[in-house]
């Protein structure tokens, strides 16, 4: 991790910047914490950032909580403030050592010397009046280390004390000097340089140096993004979002994945891990986008906060705070009682009922006020837990779920917040984690959402897209399905807050933009959902080879597409253990069959402990319509031309006369029956002469009769033994555990159970252990758009079945 003493600053024109929007981004103590984790964090500027973006950061580490029991050590006059302080002398030293040349360390470890010289006078002689001072000295070090690191690593950089430019008028309120703080910010910025300044710290009107609390480096992110107007702000932080209640204590918490900003502020108001209620108050007037991600793990998608549409709007979560107090009082009611919440900005309170709810640290404010009014008060320890959401207040489901879910539990009272983003019960004991937890369970148990992209706009797909508006309103599993894209070779309309599935046909033709394949695996990469299902109904072969990066990003695939699962024995297999091990769910029963149940049965028998011995039929509708239909009495081309013109056919019949769809059906059962094989195990009679197959569409049609002899000859003979001929596909398994496979022309006796079906339709016959002298059959339409689209629907409950039970584990890296 050493660099070579050689190492030279970069250049702008040297830089190794990949984005080129302006961004803020801020860094916490725990992203910053050690040198593995600062390389970590290099890395993400260097993909993230570009020279006019902002770099906040907080004190590395540990650091903070040092420089403040140093401040307690001095406060008591203890001996071990130099030991104490040589201990964070030694840290710091070490990190410059191990990310800097010896050149660029040496610089640094100099300007750390001094400082400590001055920490040492201060404490010793007037800790009190320089308690901010020695706390400034976290971020100071901090941003000093980053950019000198990235000036040798990855662009030119510089730092800036925020204190040379951020005003505010005192470190309690910490109301900004917006019109100053500008203009000395922008008088500071060095252009084709990246900035990196200090979270936490300013400087008051008095020039005194202020600190902004705990946590304030967010706050110092989005004062700055307001102050550039940048219009993204990223808190990089140690968890991956914000989640509907603290994952460290609600184990089933799910993420957030978009929040609207009124929303987020009522959760940082109301104890919120991660969002804090200042952070987000200098983005009130602004549009820009407030984002959570995780420095530790970059490539997951985090929380974005902002402008939403309605499915943003429709998210729940739940938030407690402990150690508060319950005041009541006369002087509560009223006006009065209005003006103190003001005053103390109570957490909640009622006015006609005479109560305001604080933090413990106010009691003593709270009463002076009191006494001014010659009033009495009457505190009891309390806490609150409340359900979270936007204008939550005016939902009456949620109102009645919330009061429900707290039937139990001893509750003084239940309010709504002022913003109508909270609802919030005022509980006389602390917040237990067993009633968080169950009050988590009843308010979000449905909240799971699922975003709905559909591939293929032709016959099938747009017939599912007809009868999605009904599924939605019908199954309860869906309740929570939001159609987010539609999809086809060389356009997408996608839409994160939703596309109104009554109208989604004509939106995709009026508002539909070309994209390419980059662009679509951006966007479902970082799509806002919790799961994200990609049904796939177009024809393509080439769509088939993104499943591999769908299964990678963890989305899942409903298939009536064939390629994928026919494909190659490798890549067949690649696909299973990409999806298993990306927890990806694969479903893809319309692949054969449309909506008969032929892959349901098969693994139903499998998870029985049933053995499958034999799998055959007609798994061709086209193929069933012609040989039910052909009789001699017309020549066979001019049926073909028929089941063409009557769209039974596909454009080119040779598709279905080649045998090659049937031949991919049946290595698709055997391959869901267990059996490991490919096409080239499977022996395939194709019905077109070669002379014939090689030719263009118009001329194959225009030579069709030299199709006839040879049926008639076949069908001749057949009905010679009282037979017909079908196309049949059998696929069979010896008790020595070898098999045979093969697609071709048969003949059948007239009473086969192959033999008399209605035209288009298939049959599947099943043999197992059990199923063995009078096999399983299935026999239905095998195709058709309204079965086929039913099939792909049946596919989305199931999944959105399983998907909806389903909760990702939290990784936690300490909360920052």
């Amino acid at each position: 991790m050493k660099q070579s003493n050689a190492a030279e600053k970069l250049t702008a024109d040297q830089n190794q910047l990949a984005k080129h929007a302006i961004q803020v981004h801020k860094f916490g103590g725990s992203s910053l914490a050690s040198a593995q984790c600062i390389v970590r964090v290099v890395d993400i500027i260097r993909q993230h950032c570009q020279l006019n973006d902002i770099v906040v950061v907080s004190a590395n580490g540990g650091t903070t909580d040092a420089l403040f029991a140093l401040y307690h050590q001095a406060i008591s006059q203890s001996e071990e403030i130099v030991t104490l302080l040589d201990d964070l002398k030694s840290m710091q030293a070490h990190l410059i050592r191990e990310l800097l040349s010896p050149s660029n360390a040496k610089r640094l470890l100099n300007e750390l010397a001094a400082d400590c010289e001055q920490l040492l006078n201060w404490l010793h002689h007037s800790p009190q009046q320089h308690q901010a001072d020695i706390l400034a000295y976290g971020e100071l070090w901090s941003a000093r280390l980053l950019s000198a690191v990235l000036s040798e690593r990855v662009c030119p950089s510089f730092m800036v004390d925020s204190r040379d430019f951020l005003v505010i008028n005192n470190d309690k309120a910490c109301q900004v000097n917006t019109v100053l703080s500008k203009s000395q910010l922008y008088q500071l910025k060095q252009s084709d340089k990246l900035a990196v300044i200090t979270g936490y710290i300013a400087k008051n009107d008095q020039h005194e140096t202020c600190t902004l609390g705990r946590n304030g480096s967010d706050y110092s992110a989005t004062i700055m993004a307001s102050l550039v107007g940048a219009l993204n702000v990223t808190l990089w932080t140690d968890v991956d979002g914000i989640y509907s209640a603290d994952p460290r204590v609600v184990p089933s918490a799910r993420k957030l994945h978009r929040l609207p900003n009124g929303v987020a502020k009522e959760l940082g108001r109301l104890g919120n891990p991660v969002l804090h209620a200042k952070t987000l108050q200098p983005l009130t007037d602004h549009s820009t986008h407030l984002h959570v991600a995780s420095s530790f793990d970059p490539s997951i998608s985090g929380t974005e906060i902002g402008k939403f549409g309605q499915i943003a709007k429709q998210e729940l979560s739940v938030t407690f705070l402990n150690d508060l107090l319950l005041a009541q009082s006369d002087s509560f009611t009223g006006n009065l009682g209005e003006q103190a919440q003001r005053e103390f900005s109570a957490i909640c309170g009622d006015h006609k009922a005479g109560f305001i709810v604080i933090y413990q640290e106010q009691q003593k404010a709270v009463s002076q006020w009191l006494a001014s009014h010659d009033t009495e008060v009457k505190f009891t320890p309390a806490s609150i837990l409340a359900t979270v959401g936007h204008k939550v207040i005016h939902h009456g489901d949620v109102q009645a779920r919330f009061k429900r879910s707290l039937r139990h539990s001893k509750t003084f009272a239940r309010v709504n917040s002022p913003n109508e983003h909270s609802i919030m019960a005022i509980l006389t004991q602390a917040c237990t984690t067993e009633l968080l937890n169950h009050v988590h369970h009843d308010m979000t148990k449905d909240a799971r959402h699922i975003g709905l992209v559909v591939a293929g706009l032709g016959n099938i797909g747009e017939r599912f897209l007809e009868m999605l508006p009904a599924q939605l309103g019908r199954v309860p599993a869906l309740e929570n399905v939001h159609l987010v894209g539609l999809v086809t070779s060389k356009k997408a309309l996608i839409n994160n807050d939703g596309i109104e599935v009554n109208q989604a046909l004509s939106l995709y033709q009026n508002d539909a933009k070309e994209i390419d394949k980059a662009e679509l695996m951006t966007w479902l990469a970082n799509h806002p959902y919790d799961e994200l299902v990609v049904v796939d109904v177009t024809p393509s072969e080439q769509f088939s080879l993104l499943y591999e990066e769908f299964f990678k990003q963890g989305i899942h695939v409903i298939g009536a597409n064939k390629w994928a699962a026919s494909s190659s024995t490798d890549n067949y297999k690649s696909l299973l253990a990409s999806a298993a091990k990306n927890k990806s769910l694969w479903f893809g029963n319309t692949t054969v069959g449309a909506g008969l149940p032929i892959n349901y049965a098969i693994n139903d028998l499998l998870n029985s402990g049933d053995n499958i011995t034999e799998i055959s039929g007609i798994f061709s509708g086209t193929l069933s319509w012609i040989f039910e239909t052909y009789d001699g009495s017309l020549p066979f081309s001019e049926l073909m031309l028929d089941a063409l013109s009557q769209g039974i056919t596909e454009p080119d019949p040779r598709e279905d006369l080649s045998g090659r769809d049937v031949q991919r059906k049946l290595l698709i059962l055997a391959r869901a029956a267990g059996f490991e094989l490919s096409l080239a195990d499977i022996e395939c009679q194709n019905l077109v002469p070669d002379e014939l197959q090689t030719l263009s569409i118009a001329d194959f049609l225009a030579a069709a009769k030299q199709l006839d002899s040879f049926f008639a000859e076949q069908l001749n003979q057949a009905k010679e033994k009282q037979c017909c001929i079908r196309y049949i596909a059998r696929f069979s398994v010896a008790s020595s555990g070898q098999f045979t496979a093969k697609v071709g022309l048969e003949v059948l006796s007239d009473n086969d159970a192959f033999a008399n079906l209605t035209p288009c339709d298939n049959i599947f016959q099943i043999k197992t252990g059990w199923y063995q002298d009078n096999p399983l059959i299935i026999r239905g339409p095998g195709a058709g758009r309204d079965v086929t689209a039913s099939g792909i629907h049946s596919d989305l409950v199931n999944i959105c079945q399983q998907l909806n039970t389903r909760h990702s584990q939290v990784k936690l890296k300490g909360i920052d």
